[in-house]
């Protein structure tokens, strides 16, 4: 009886053990897709104190390093195109996993604006602007995107970081420079494109852009209402030349996910103590939850 007893103890210790073990894989393998808005604000962190990513910088080489290495090490097929546009090196950085159907692109420009021609200083109007929430809050979104979507995603996913978006006036070449190149060398044609720009404003308050795709818009909004995202405001207020716009004049549909409200657009202000955790969050994890709802989210909110 004794030893009956011992072996039952010995089999309920092993079950308690597997059991553990068990829920402590799942709580890991939950968490390895949870975007941890404080991981991306890091993200943010990191990137303006290389200084300012301006075009032909040791920032921003240092930069497309960063960005790089952080894209490798989670696994993503990464290549690097370059170019030349009025003289000036261009380098999309463009991040793949999954194949099939359907293809979804999210993009984020990383590089800073070279000017801060928008400073109420006129002092400061010939300096480089820092971009914490302009080019290092959306490049930030898309690398805690690429940690916590899941690998085995039924679709092909693309991240692209486009160069040379946030000189236009200021370098004589124009604006989106980096995804107009991107897009004519593309080849087929992607379902949906989202891009994300200045979306790290502690104040967020993100309306639907007036040239996005409206189809698209919706289903992002009514993800974000789902999940309780108040920042997403179901209205549309502002109509945008950005990294939406060569895909759109290419007849594919994009979106422009942004918040052009932010007070320290294109000035010196435009600081780390600008951007919280919480604002990236509510962008990344909408982002997030979208794509793996992808085709089937629901559009609810008109």
């Amino acid at each position: 009886m004794a030893k009956w007893f011992r072996v039952l103890g010995l089999t309920l210790v092993i079950m308690i053990a597997i059991s553990a073990i068990t829920l402590v894989l799942i709580s890991v393998n939950k968490n390895q897709h949870v975007f941890e808005g404080a991981r991306a604000l890091n993200d943010v962190k990191y990137q303006v104190d290389l200084g300012p990513r301006t075009m032909g910088s040791a920032a921003h080489e240092q930069a497309v390093r960063y960005i790089t290495d952080q894209l490798k090490s989670q696994n993503w097929q990464v290549e690097i195109q370059e170019t030349v546009v009025s003289g000036q090196s261009i380098k999309n950085i463009i991040a793949k996993r999954g194949v099939g159907t359907p293809w979804v692109i999210l993009g984020s420009h990383y590089d800073s604006r070279s000017i801060a021609d928008q400073d109420k200083n006129p002092v400061n109007r010939k300096l480089p602007v820092p971009g914490a929430n302009d080019g290092a809050s959306s490049t930030a979104i898309l690398l805690e995107l690429a940690r916590v979507i899941p690998p085995n995603e039924n679709k092909e996913i693309w991240l692209v970081f486009f160069d040379d978006e946030d000189n236009g006036d200021a370098s004589g070449s124009g604006w989106s420079i980096g995804s107009t190149y991107f897009v004519s060398q593309l080849q087929g044609k992607p379902d949906s494109v989202v891009i994300v720009d200045m979306v790290g404003d502690k104040d967020l308050n993100i309306y639907k852009e007036g040239n996005s795709d409206r189809e698209i818009n919706n289903e992002i909004w009514s993800v974000a209402k789902n999940l309780g995202y108040a920042q997403f405001i179901p209205t549309y207020k502002y109509t945008m030349i950005d990294d939406h716009t060569p895909f759109l004049n290419a007849g594919i549909r994009a979106v422009d996910i942004i918040d052009f409200d932010y007070p320290y657009w294109h000035t010196t202000s435009d600081t780390v103590d600008k951007v919280s955790a919480e604002s990236l969050k509510a962008v990344g994890d909408t982002m997030l939850n979208w794509l793996e709802e992808y085709p089937q989210a629901s559009p609810q909110v008109p």
